[in-house]
């Protein structure tokens, strides 16, 4: 029972400060806080919008993962953004040149991204374990190489095509590309969706099922432990930041094969970021961070509704960062008053032993 207040509880008090609040803004502002919410409830049922949020869901839960695993050894990829947008150009640049079997194109497609964002995390991997360059900012300069990296990659003189007024990659052909499931006018599920869940699956197996999970999280919790417990943290820590990168690099593949088929300078950007707060709000659990993913997704969509009834979505960004600088207070509350809690157990434990033993005392005398 402790287990699950602790897990759900700071979310879930993280959630309603984050409604509170804005409603509260919304009053100041002259809007109803019900009438926002009606709006943005109602908006799942119609057009594509509960689709767009499974799919959003998907992409989200897949950075989230991605940061989670390297949190799980008190390391920070800050570097997600980076990691998935070099993949998926260069997956886009790959799978465009390609023309093989549909099964294998698909496959070729996510190793090579997968690769590639291993490679760009290993880059930081190398700088942590041999030089101590903090992860922090070696991801966060790797994110704005990786930028220039993708211009120069989609060029018109490198393997860019001019489509318009936008460049893209060469378009990947239909054998490579990931189908989905369609709804009709309810728009089509990725197929990247059911990957996803599979990760999530994986992860959770990996780390309370293996024992490389078990050394992943003593690494975390006191590296100076698991090195005397012969666990070699410098390899722990390359292992940790180069599989959180290859994570990172399917984020872009849902929409990549499942949407858009080529990657252009407008492609999407940001789930890094958002990864960052879901893995938050779902304090690194595979099932806290898949309702996070939902819950993100949900506030992204059904926002697009409020202008029809005169309410400023950016009421939607409020909410979302006051979840997460609200769950990291939440977290902390609840990390207290479990402790205190467990402090007030032992205590009454010892003076019930201390009573029990002055009248076996008593008693023998």
């Amino acid at each position: 029972m402790t287990r699950i207040r602790t897990v759900l509880l700071p979310p879930a008090l993280a959630i309603v400060f984050a409604a509170l609040l804005c409603a509260v803004a919304l009053l100041i502002s002259g809007d109803s806080p019900l009438t926002a919410l009606r709006v943005m409830i109602t908006q799942v049922g119609e057009g594509t919008t509960a689709v767009d949020i499974v799919n959003s869901g998907a992409v989200y839960y897949i950075a989230a993962l991605a940061v989670a695993i390297g949190f799980q050894m008190k390391l920070f990829n800050i570097g997600i953004e980076g990691q998935y947008r070099l993949a998926a150009c260069v997956a886009a640049i790959v799978g465009g040149a390609l023309v093989l079997p549909p099964v294998v194109h698909t496959l070729v497609i996510i190793v090579v991204a997968a690769v590639v964002g291993a490679a760009w995390a290993g880059i930081a991997a190398l700088l942590k374990a041999y030089r101590g360059v903090s992860e922090v900012i070696s991801t966060i300069m790797l994110n704005f190489i990786a930028t220039g990296l993708i211009a120069f990659l989609i060029k018109p003189d490198s393997f860019g095509v001019l489509q318009g007024n936008n460049i893209s990659t060469a378009p990947i052909e239909p054998s490579g590309q990931f189908p989905g499931i369609s709804f009709g006018s309810g728009g089509t599920l990725f197929g990247m969706v059911g990957v996803a869940a599979l990760l999530g699956l994986g992860y959770w197996f990996l780390l309370n099922r293996t024992r490389f999970g078990f050394e992943l999280k003593a690494s975390g919790e006191s590296p100076t432990a698991a090195t005397a417990g012969g666990v070699d943290a410098r390899r722990m820590v390359i292992i940790a930041l180069v599989l959180s990168g290859a994570v990172a690099g399917l984020v872009g593949l849902p929409e990549l094969l499942g949407r858009d088929f080529a990657y252009t300078l407008t492609s999407p950007q940001g789930y890094g970021f958002t990864g960052i707060a879901v893995a938050l709000l779902g304090r690194n659990h595979p099932l806290g961070i898949a309702l996070g993913a939902l819950l993100w997704a949900f506030l992204d969509k059904s926002a697009l509704a409020l202008d029809n009834v005169g309410v400023p979505r950016e009421i939607v960004l409020i909410m979302q960062g006051s979840v997460v600088l609200s769950v990291v207070i939440a977290y902390e509350i609840v990390r207290r008053y479990e402790l205190a809690a467990e402090q007030r157990r032992v205590a009454a434990q010892l003076r019930d032993t201390a009573a029990a033993e002055k009248a076996a005392e008593k008693v023998a005398s």
